[in-house]
């Protein structure tokens, strides 16, 4: 997923990287400080967006709204990369409101590529950890 921003980068577009867990914490943040329209206004608009660790645990309420107002205002805009290890059949249960999810599952399948990476971490590939010590 980071390959494909850093591309989008050289191409001339703007990118960012959110740790889909972070993101939320930062929104949250910023609710309380008066700057979730413009976190939300700054993230929504650049070109490419990559949501890594998608689906570690059960979205709240509050988060469930968050990635719906993010995913709509960048729909049919801009590009929006998901990077999980779940998969899409079990989105529904990670979103946890039919309803939401529907929506937020709509804007994103519609006109998707779908990639599947196979074989093992490439953190271990590249770090070459060692089994034993």
């Amino acid at each position: 997923a980071c390959a494909l921003a850093q591309k989008a980068c050289r191409e001339g577009y703007t990118a960012i990287y959110h740790r889909l867990p972070r993101l939320f914490e930062q929104l949250a943040m910023a609710k309380g400080d008066g700057l979730y329209a413009k976190l939300l206004d700054k993230t929504a608009k650049c070109d490419v967006i990559i949501l890594d660790d998608w689906g570690l645990s059960v979205l709240t309420e509050s988060q469930r709204k968050d990635l719906l107002e993010l995913i709509e205002d960048r729909y049919s805009l801009r590009s929006t990369i998901i990077a999980t290890q779940l998969p899409i059949t079990k989105w529904h249960e990670v979103i946890n409101d039919q309803t939401i999810a529907d929506a937020i599952l709509d804007r994103l399948v519609h006109n998707a590529h779908k990639i599947n990476m196979k074989g093992g971490s490439m953190r271990k590939k590249i770090n070459k950890v060692p089994t034993s010590c």
